[in-house]
C-alpha cells in the first residue's frame, strides 16, 4: 500500500492499515474491464491447444474466471498438428481452441487433417496471428465457429465461449448483487432492502431478494411480511428446487419485489456447506433481472463462494477503526477472490453520528483505493420509524434526501446509465454537501 498522507489521522487508525497491509499485501488490480455483457460458460469441456506462453497464460487464467466456473478446461502445448494426433486415439471435448502460427495455406490444411478426427458436434475457435477478413471469412466456411486474433485477453475468450454456448433467443440471466457488512450491524441488510426496492420501484424490473441470515434475518420485518416457507426450504430440497417451486416460496413485497425470507429461527442448526446456495442461486437468476444477496457478517466456506461466485459485491461499513480494518482485508481479499472483476463497491453507512469520533469519509476511502457510491447520513428517527412500520425509505419519505442515495446505489450496481426518475436534490450536489461535512 502506498504511503498515505493522514495528518489528522490517530496512531491506532495509521497502526491498523499498516498491519493490514502487511497481512495481505497484493499485486496492484488490472484496470477493470467492462464485463457486463460477458455470460456463464455452461457445463462443457474445453481443450486448448496453444502454440505460445502468452496465450496458453490467457486461457488459463480465463479457466479460473467465475464466469468458467463449470466448465472443465485444460491446456495442451503444440498446434493444430498436436490436436490432429492427440485425437486420432481419444474423443474430442465440446470445443477445441487452437492457437496456430501457421500461415493461411498451412492453417486450411492443419485444420483439414483436424476434421478428420473431430467427433459430429464439436467446435474449432482458432486463435491466430494473421488479422485477414479473408482469411476469416474462409475459416468459417469451412466450419469453424470463431476466429481469434492474438494477442487476446481472457474476457475475449470468455465472450467467445459464452457466445457460442448461449443461444441468443434465450432470457438473459439476472445480475446477481451481494450485500454484506464490514462488521456485524453497520445496516448492510437495510441496505440491500432499501436498494431491491429501489430497483423494482425506479426501473420497473423484476427483483428478488434472498435473506442468508437464516437465523436472524431481518428481510420480513422491515418489509411488514411473515411467510411460512422461505430460503431454508429452497436450500433443503436442491433436487426439487426449480422456477415453479421458487415461486410458491416467494413473497410478494411489492410491484415487481419478491422476497425470499429467512425463518428468522433458533429450532435448527443452519450448517451450510460451500455450494448449498448454487442450485437457488440459478434459479433465481433465471427468473428476474436482479437478484440481492443479503449475506450475513461471517466468514464461512458457502459465505467466501458466494462473494466470489456473484456479479457485484457491496461491502456496507461504518467510519470506525474496527470497520476500517475488516473492510481493508475483505476489499483485498476479493481482488484475489475476483481478479477479474472489479473492486467491491463501497456504501458508508450512519456518517456523522453525534460526540462519535469517526475516521474521515476521505481518509477511509484512501486507505481502501476505492471511492464510495453513497455516504449515508445518520438518520435515526427516519430509518427507526420506517424500520418500526415496515417500510422502506422511499416509502416513508420519497424526498428525503437518502431515498435518492438509494437510487444512486441501485444506478451503479445494476449497471444503468442513468436513473429514469430522480427525486428530491440532484445527486451530485447531496454527495458534494455530505463529504464537505464528513
Amino acid at each position: 500500500m502506498n504511503t498515505l498522507a493522514f495528518e489528522d489521522m490517530g496512531e491506532d487508525t495509521r497502526r491498523a492499515i499498516d498491519e493490514a497491509d502487511r497481512e495481505t499485501e497484493i499485486a496492484a488490480p488490472p484496470p477493470p474491464a467492462d464485463t457486463l455483457d460477458l455470460k456463464a460458460v455452461p457445463r462443457i469441456a474445453i481443450q486448448a491447444f496453444c502454440e505460445s506462453d502468452e496465450v496458453a497464460g490467457t486461457i488459463e487464467r480465463a479457466a479460473q474466471d467465475r464466469r468458467m466456473a463449470k466448465a472443465h478446461v485444460k491446456v495442451h502445448r503444440g498446434g493444430i498438428a498436436a490436436a490432429a494426433d492427440f485425437y486420432s486415439s481419444a474423443p474430442t471435448p465440446n470445443l477445441i481452441m487452437i492457437e496456430s502460427l501457421m500461415d493461411p495455406n498451412g492453417l486450411i490444411e492443419g485444420l483439414e487433417r483436424l476434421a478428420e478426427v473431430c467427433d459430429a458436434g464439436t467446435k474449432v475457435v482458432v486463435i491466430g496471428h494473421v488479422n485477414d477478413v479473408s482469411l476469416y471469412r474462409d475459416l468459417i466456411h469451412r466450419g469453424v465457429s470463431d476466429y481469434l486474433v492474438a494477442p487476446i485477453d481472457l474476457f475475449q475468450v470468455i465472450g467467445a465461449i459464452g457466445d457460442l454456448y448461449v443461444s441468443p433467443e434465450s432470457e438473459p440471466l439476472g445480475r446477481t448483487i451481494g450485500f454484506i457488512g464490514a462488521k456485524g450491524g453497520v445496516g448492510a441488510s437495510t441496505v440491500a432492502h432499501n436498494v431491491s426496492w429501489s430497483i423494482a420501484r425506479v426501473y420497473e424490473s423484476d427483483v428478488v431478494l434472498a435473506d442468508l441470515d437464516l437465523a436472524f434475518g431481518t428481510a420480513g420485518l422491515d418489509f411488514n411480511q411473515d411467510p411460512l416457507q422461505g430460503v431454508f426450504e429452497a436450500v433443503s430440497s436442491p433436487e426439487r428446487l426449480d422456477e415453479t417451486m421458487l415461486d410458491r416460496l416467494l413473497s410478494k413485497c411489492a410491484d415487481r419485489l419478491n422476497l425470499l425470507a429467512a425463518p428468522a429461527s433458533l429450532e435448527r442448526a443452519y450448517d451450510h456447506g460451500e455450494t448449498s446456495f448454487d442450485g437457488l442461486l440459478e434459479v433465481m437468476q433465471a427468473g428476474a433481472p436482479a437478484v440481492i444477496l443479503d449475506i450475513p457478517h461471517g466468514w464461512s466456506s458457502w459465505i467466501r463462494h458466494l462473494l466470489a461466485k456473484v456479479d457485484e459485491v457491496v461491502i456496507v461499513a461504518e467510519p470506525d477503526l474496527a470497520n476500517l480494518r475488516n473492510a481493508k482485508n475483505m476489499v483485498d481479499t476479493l481482488r484475489q477472490l475476483r481478479p477479474n472483476d472489479a473492486a467491491p463497491r463501497l456504501v458508508l453507512n450512519r456518517v456523522n453520528v453525534p460526540k462519535r469520533p469517526e475516521i474521515k469519509v476521505s481518509e477511509f476511502t484512501d486507505a481502501l483505493g476505492i471511492d464510495p457510491v453513497a455516504v449515508l447520513p445518520f438518520e435515526p428517527l427516519l430509518f427507526g420509524t420506517a424500520a418500526n412500520n415496515g417500510q422502506m425509505i422511499g416509502e416513508q419519505d420519497e424526498k428525503h434526501p437518502s431515498a435518492a442515495l438509494f437510487d444512486q446505489i441501485s444506478q451503479v450496481v445494476t449497471g444503468r446509465g442513468e436513473i429514469q426518475k430522480q427525486k428530491g436534490l440532484a445527486l451530485g450536489a447531496l454527495m458534494s454537501r455530505l463529504l464537505k461535512k464528513a
